[in-house]
């Protein structure tokens, strides 16, 4: 069952930094930003300063620029979320640019949260922290995984429509929320 939301956007990015945002009565509900991509490798790794640079500009760049719109264009009460991961919570040897680009999005959400952190009035901003999503990119590079821990996508699209349509059903503003998946159940816990 498909679900359409009232507001549309499109957010673009211009080589001068400048975003255009269009929205239906100019104020969102929700903004989800769910831009990312994987890169591994150690310090010692010949691609270790490409590859972080790389993870910085899907993961930190991103979460960033959602912040900026959502400041400028959420509405009071309204709700971002960002996309960390659950891995990030601790070192991440062989994908150091990965992980380290994973906890400034987690920082930047609790950042946001504080008082001064620049969104709306009564505006909540969550972190998402999946372990692995199943996608088809991660099918393709991870075929031989056990794909029962991987979390559904529909899951994701329902736990977002959720936390829309019912703010009651939204965590504390400033939550990292763990999504993990066993045995094809998936469950959310707070950080």
């Amino acid at each position: 069952k498909k679900k359409h939301f009232k507001h549309e956007a499109v957010v673009s990015t211009q080589s001068t930094g400048e975003m255009a945002v269009a929205a239906e009565g100019g104020k969102f509900d929700a903004l989800f930003c769910v831009a990312g991509g994987w890169a591994g490798g150690d310090a010692s790794n010949p691609s270790f300063i490409k590859n972080t640079d790389l993870m910085m500009k899907q993961s930190i760049w991103t979460s960033v620029i959602s912040a900026n719109v959502a400041a400028q264009h959420l509405k009071e009460g309204g709700l971002l979320t960002l996309t960390g991961a659950e891995p990030c919570l601790s070192g991440t040897s062989f994908m150091i640019g990965y992980g380290l680009s994973k906890a400034a999005v987690h920082q930047l959400t609790a950042s946001l949260a504080q008082k001064k952190g620049g969104l709306p009035e009564g505006a909540v901003v969550q972190c998402i922290l999946p372990k692995t999503l199943d996608t088809p990119m991660n099918r393709k590079f991870m075929a031989n995984a056990d794909f029962s821990t991987w979390t559904p996508m529909s899951y994701i699209v329902e736990m977002f429509t959720k936390w829309t349509e019912n703010p009651d059903s939204r965590h504390p503003n400033g939550s990292l929320v763990k999504i993990l998946t066993n045995n094809n159940v998936t469950e959310e816990t707070l950080v």
